[in-house]
This record gives C-alpha cells, sequence and structure tokens, in this order.
C-alpha cells in the first residue's frame, strides 16, 4: 500500500500530537502509542495497493504551503463497537485544487481517496471503544488551524518514506 499524505509545520503537529498524548493519559486508544519514526499527523490525499504514480507527481512541492483550519471531527467506523476518532479538515478551493491535480496523474487510488468521494482528516485514534467518545470529544479543543508545509510518498511495503516537497 501507498499513500500520498500532506504533513504539517512545527506547531501544527505539536497540536495534533498533543491530542494524541491527551487522549492516551485518559486511556483511550490514541496515534501516540505508534511510535514508528513514520507515524506523524497528515492528511492522505490519496491511498492504493498499485497505484502508478506520475513523474509530476514530485511537482507538489510547488503548491505547499497550504493553511488549514480544523472544524470539528469525524467519527468512522472501524469495527462492531469501536471507531476511528479524526479532526475534520475545512475544505478550501486550493485545497480541492490540489487534490484534483493529483488525482488526474494517478492510477490505481482506492475509491474513497479520489475526488467526489474524499473526506478530508486528521486521524488521532483508531479502535475507540463507542463508550470512550464521549470522553475524548471533552479532551480537544476543536479550533485549530494550521499549515501543510510538506508532502510525502509513505511505501508500507517497503516501509519508507520519500519527500515530494523537495525539487531535487
Amino acid at each position: 500500500m501507498q499513500s500520498i499524505e500532506l504533513t504539517f509545520g512545527d506547531s501544527t503537529d505539536s497540536a495534533i500530537r498533543a491530542d494524541w498524548a491527551r487522549l492516551a493519559e485518559a486511556g483511550i486508544p490514541s496515534l501516540a502509542g505508534h511510535t514508528s519514526p513514520s507515524n506523524s499527523p497528515h492528511i492522505t490525499l490519496a491511498a492504493g495497493a498499485d497505484m502508478q504514480l506520475p513523474d509530476t507527481l514530485r511537482n507538489l512541492w510547488q503548491r505547499l504551503p497550504l493553511d488549514i483550519s480544523f472544524s470539528g471531527v469525524h467519527i468512522f467506523p472501524a469495527r462492531t463497537g469501536a471507531y476511528v476518532l479524526a479532526r475534520s479538515v475545512v475544505v478550501t478551493r486550493r485545497l480541492l485544487e490540489l487534490h484534483r491535480l493529483l488525482h488526474e496523474g494517478i492510477f490505481g487510488a482506492l475509491p474513497l481517496t479520489r475526488p467526489g468521494a474524499w473526506t478530508p482528516h486528521v486521524t488521532l485514534a483508531r479502535r475507540v471503544p463507542a463508550h470512550q467518545l464521549g470522553a475524548a470529544m471533552d479532551l480537544l479543543d476543536l479550533r485549530l488551524s494550521g499549515r501543510c508545509t510538506e508532502a510525502r510518498l509513505w511505501d508500507s511495503n517497503t516501509r519508507t518514506l520519500a519527500s515530494l516537497s523537495n525539487p531535487a
């Protein structure tokens, strides 16, 4: 599986990691427990097992930085009785344009990451039991804005990250 992701500047990254930490301290499963160096707050733009990526993908850096705002949360079903908790990202014209241009050159992206079906978000926690959702919501300051400063390609097969933000 590969994914193309936007990552954040230091202050936004720190604010989201603080969400992860508050959830973990309250005994709520969060991404704070995932300590791999590749784990950082991000917005997934595209994902797929067999994506064909264009050479122009490296031009993604030209559209950054990108200011974003968060607006509430998304709760996605994960499995019976458990949920994914994520910060909602306000959809702006610049974000949609970047997403659309990216998908014009990619083949094999999962349907839920394609234009028209994509829900931009930043995951905070996975496998949250239903009875902990209220407590989790009380721990989050939902008024947050930030800046996406980097783009990267994550390949879970090779467990490698490649920057898409440098024109080299």
